[in-house]
């Protein structure tokens, strides 16, 4: 199984969906993406995960952000389960399309496999994986939960912002870090610069090495 981890490039897979089959590169385009995987149809948290992905669609869809979700069961069986996650999200639609894998070939190649979980027949299932891609087609941020471990959607929107702020600005986000808040300037960045590019300013933290790598400002 290839180690596909942060700083690759995403394979460019033909994959059959809910919405049609499509390649993985022409899907991203010049867009964030984000893949994610999901154990099995009809599975309990997988359920309420895709539900939820569906009711924070309009948040990642203001940002310019395009959702593939990723099943190892066929199209027929996601298009059935869809209308169980949609009752079960009181109604919300799932608009984003769902890839197939019932070979299980994708999940190797995107390094989205459970080593410890089996279906009933004994072969490999997917992982609780999200990979965040960027429009370089380069992965730019993984999750990786077992199948027992629901995502937190606030934590992916909080890393989505991060990562889009750090793509346009030289800055990193501080733990913790919520949208709003100030970020870092990157140690890179000389204060003569700083000033130029960071017009609200910065602050300097005062610490016991007087060094002045921690600065913070808003952008």
């Amino acid at each position: 199984m290839p180690g596909l981890t942060i700083g690759d490039s995403l394979p460019n897979l033909k994959v059959d969906t809910t919405h049609g089959p499509i390649n993985l590169h022409d899907y991203v385009g010049n867009n964030f993406t984000i893949i994610f995987s999901h154990p099995g149809d009809f599975t309990p948290v997988c359920t309420t995960e895709l539900g939820a992905m569906a009711a924070y669609a309009d948040k990642f869809a203001e940002r310019g952000v395009k959702l593939l979700g990723l099943s190892c069961d066929d199209v027929p069986s996601h298009k059935e389960w869809i209308k169980d996650i949609e009752a079960y999200n009181n109604g919300k639609k799932v608009t984003y399309p769902i890839a197939a894998d019932p070979n299980r070939d994708i999940i190797k190649q995107l390094n989205m496999v459970d080593p410890d979980e089996k279906d009933p027949s004994g072969q490999i299932v997917p992982s609780r994986a999200l990979h965040i891609v960027g429009p370089d087609k380069k992965i730019k941020l993984s999750f990786l939960y077992p199948s027992s471990t629901g995502r937190n959607m606030d934590e992916v929107v909080r890393a989505l912002d991060s990562l889009l702020k750090a793509s346009k600005h030289k800055i990193a986000t501080p733990a913790n870090w919520k949208e709003g808040e100030a970020v870092v300037i990157a140690p890179s960045v000389t204060n003569v610069e700083a000033k130029q590019m960071f017009p609200n300013g910065f602050e300097t933290a005062k610490l016991p090495s007087n060094k002045d790598y921690l600065r913070f400002t808003h952008v």
